[in-house]
């Protein structure tokens, strides 16, 4: 072991006697032809040298395939890392034939730092290779597809999706798919790419942001039509230009209010549940005509007007409000804009269609629910922090709200477009309002309609397409940008 170690860059300047040292504390390891050492994710806690053998050091890509980036054989290192702090680590090795290498505990190097200074200084040597060797590797996973075209990454990507972006994938793009929301843990992952795909749900905030410019995004590309989770400021400043979908499918969003308005209407949960277990009882299943009902709609919008349409055609009582009045919707169904003290009071049904900014975040509060007439109903699929969840906790206990409607939450980002039937849901206030039996939730899917998905990917491709012509910021047809 000895004579190895003097071969090693770094062990190499080392005195014999620190070398005899090192050797005392090294396991010895005959691994198999084709056995795992370690696994990319670990704790790295250990290194290892090469003796005889060749290992390959494989990285995961996406749809998790594994690439070989690097073979180390006779000399080399690995895992040198994890001596300086206990560190995921960054790639697999794997045994590509019968192998025999030592190991050297994060723990016992510590112990033999304290009592040998010169064993850090000799390493510091080596890593500086070793740091070169990275650099040489990351260049390869970066350059990757990069003869595809156009390089874009996808944050929060879900298979039905992914499916329509390579369908419709008309220009030829690189499509890398991550399945992690974007977040400052995240971020990195972006890395390489121009432009970067996110939702609603991603966190797009100054440090974000940052971060995505210092790895070279220019441009972030919004499959929603929201854009409250991005700090337009910063990307004003960095120069990053910013694309939305400002209209998809706007009776996707309006018909899936209305199917959570009949839904509650008439027990259809309830009914279904029921008749599944054998038991048709129609005890409180008791539910109300439309027809002459009160609907007040808060936002006429794409979507806002879409539901006053249906509605009239239900035949209710429109209010409505917005700051931008449609004298159209007035003159053709009836609608009469109120103000919301009065529309708070006079509605039976509530449907929530604006978008959320500082002014309308939790509008419906407490007071406003205080306003509102005993037993009405409240829809909610437009963002979720338009309600203050805890007041409608209140409102729904003690009756206020009679039914509850939400396709969002305001904090959904951390469980909606997951599968969390086998984990605990440990936020609480989420956890209450599932118990409510006058409640509906749904995940998010107003939008989920064959053609408003279509439509969404149509446009966040030609958004992308704009910016590869050279379109920035204001050029580009859907841009989004800062305003104080």
């Amino acid at each position: 072991m000895l004579k190895l170690l003097k071969k090693i860059p770094g062990f190499s300047k080392l005195d014999d006697e620190t070398l005899s040292v090192i050797d005392e504390v090294m396991d010895p390891m005959t691994i198999r032809s084709g056995e795992t050492i370690c696994t990319e994710g670990e704790k790295c806690d250990k290194m290892f040298v090469i003796e005889s053998g060749k290992i390959s050091v494989l990285k995961t890509v996406e749809d998790n395939e594994s690439i070989e980036v690097a073979v180390l054989q006779d000399g080399d290192i690995a895992g040198e890392m994890g001596l300086f702090g206990q560190k995921n680590r960054t790639a697999t090795l794997r045994a590509k034939t019968e192998c025999r290498v030592w190991a050297l505990h994060y723990a016992v190097f510590e112990r033999l730092l304290e009592q040998h200074p010169s064993l850090a200084r000799g390493l510091l040597n080596y890593m500086s290779g070793h740091l070169a060797r990275e650099t040489s590797i990351a260049a390869k996973l970066m350059a990757k597809d990069m003869d595809k075209g156009l390089r874009i990454a996808f944050f929060h990507a879900t298979p039905y999706r992914n499916d329509l972006y390579s369908k419709f994938n008309c220009y030829n793009y690189a499509t890398h798919f991550f399945t992690p929301r974007l977040t400052m843990e995240t971020v990195t992952l972006a890395a390489g790419f121009r432009v970067i795909v996110v939702s609603a749900n991603d966190c797009l905030d100054e440090e974000v942001i940052t971060e995505l410019h210092n790895l070279g995004v220019e441009m972030i590309a919004l499959r929603c039509a929201g854009f409250n989770n991005v700090d337009l400021k910063a990307c004003e400043k960095l120069g990053i230009s910013v694309a939305r979908v400002p209209a998809y499918s706007p009776h996707a969003v309006a018909e899936h209010a209305v199917a959570l308005i009949m839904g509650l209407n008439r027990r259809i949960h309830r009914a279904h549940s029921r008749v599944r277990e054998g038991n048709f009882s129609l005890h409180g299943l008791i539910g109300f005509d439309m027809h002459g009902k009160t609907a007040g709609i808060v936002g006429t919008g794409r979507i806002g007007s879409c539901l006053v349409r249906i509605l009239n055609g239900f035949g209710c009582d429109l209010l409505a409000y917005d700051v931008f009045q449609n004298q159209e919707l007035v003159e053709r169904f009836s609608l009469t804009y109120v103000e919301l003290d009065e529309l708070f009071a006079e509605s039976d049904i509530i449907s929530l269609h604006a978008p959320l900014t500082p002014e309308t975040y939790h509008l419906i509060d407490a007071t406003a629910i205080e306003k509102m007439k005993p037993g009405v109903m409240l829809i909610n699929t437009a963002r979720g922090a338009l309600i203050d969840s805890n007041a409608l906790i209140d409102g729904l206990k003690n009756g206020k709200i009679g039914y509850a409607g939400l396709d969002v939450y305001e904090e959904e980002g951390a469980y909606f477009f997951e599968d969390f039937s086998n984990r605990v849901i440990t936020d609480d206030v989420l956890a209450r309002l599932t118990t409510f039996n006058n409640l509906m939730i749904t995940g998010h899917q107003g939008s989920l309609t064959q053609q408003a998905q279509e439509s969404i990917v149509d446009t966040t491709i030609e958004n992308i397409r704009e910016f590869e012509l050279g379109k920035r910021d204001k050029e580009l047809t859907n841009a989004v940008v800062f305003s104080d």
